[in-house]
């Protein structure tokens, strides 16, 4: 217990109890079955994707092109079912292949010119969103398989099936970041690049690999994204970039590097989609939902500066 109390993301969860409570103490059709499968379909998607912004977080880079590479693996995944009638298992295939590309386009880029994250991100976020669009002259696919429609929306009870790839996700990368060497390299050079490439880790497969890995969790959220929504539309992933950054930041990782609780981010995520549905259950104006998770990374982040100065751990301010 004592254990337990003394995570960093205790806090959080007592947090979601009490604000899912709260909520259904005021609104009774909360706990309805709907309302549970909006939010845990929601949990499902965001997770993914937070994650995949997590990954960036974790070596103190950021990646803007998230939403852009989750639809341009969207699109794609949706013409070649569509245009090209490839079976199912090849199409999956080629959007996890289209996601890591654009994963190691951004990191190649990254490590060889020197420049920032934010820059190189911001350039291919544009060349990524303009390709999607270009593809689909800005119409989505409609002939997605029987199959790929029913995933997004099909449950067993309670639950979505799209559980069945949020959680190994979360699982995977869980073990990643806390067990495997790899995982604790890239946590090293984010706590510390200098230290880290003095000790034998090179930066090339650091970044490299960080933003590969994002670009994998940007495509398999983009997939999922048709799966539920039953098309491949070029706007998919155009809401994600917040909601990239708060479920991280709130759930405790760090902006210049080196932490990403896993736990925590997963309560982030539910967070996040507690105050979404609570605004919409309230009947309050949707604006301020971006208000809100807009004040909630400004305090989130002032906090783990706080708590890194008082420790004496605060790092030098690094735009990565």
């Amino acid at each position: 217990m004592k254990g337990l109390l003394r995570t960093d993301w205790i806090g959080l969860l007592v947090l979601v109890l009490a604000g899912g409570a709260a909520l259904a103490a005021a609104r009774p059709e909360f706990l309805t079955a709907y309302n549970i499968d909006v939010i845990l379909v929601s949990f499902c998607l965001t997770v993914v994707y937070a994650l995949g912004q997590g990954v960036m977080i974790a070596i103190g880079h950021m990646n803007l092109a998230l939403g852009a590479t989750g639809c341009l693996v969207a699109v794609a995944f949706g013409g070649v079912l569509e245009v090209w009638h490839l079976p199912l298992a090849l199409a999956i295939g080629f959007g996890l292949l289209l996601g890591v590309a654009c994963g190691f386009v951004n990191g190649w880029l990254t490590y060889r010119t020197g420049l920032t994250s934010f820059i190189i991100t911001l350039a291919t976020l544009s060349i990524f969103k303009g390709a999607a669009l270009g593809i689909t002259q800005a119409q989505p696919f409609y002939g997605i398989p029987a199959a790929v429609k029913a995933f997004g929306s099909d449950r067993w009870g309670p639950l979505p099936e799209m559980l069945l790839v949020a959680l190994p996700i979360v699982i995977v990368i869980a073990v990643f970041f806390g067990r495997m060497v790899v995982g604790r390299q890239l946590l090293a050079y984010g706590g510390n690049p200098h230290a880290a490439e003095l000790s034998g880790i090179p930066a090339s497969r650091v970044v490299i690999l960080a933003h590969t890995l994002s670009g994998v969790l940007a495509a398999v959220a983009g997939m999922l994204s048709v799966a539920r929504l039953q098309n491949a539309t070029p706007s998919i992933g155009d809401e994600w970039l917040i909601a990239s950054f708060a479920a991280p930041v709130i759930g405790g990782a760090v902006l210049t590097g080196g932490h990403l609780p896993v736990i925590g981010t997963c309560l982030g995520v539910l967070v996040v989609a507690l105050i979404n549905q609570a605004l919409v259950m309230l009947a309050v104006d949707p604006f301020y939902v971006q208000v809100l998770l807009g004040l909630l990374i400004l305090g989130a982040v002032g906090l783990n500066r706080l708590r890194e100065v008082r420790l004496g751990t605060a790092p030098a301010v690094r735009l990565s």
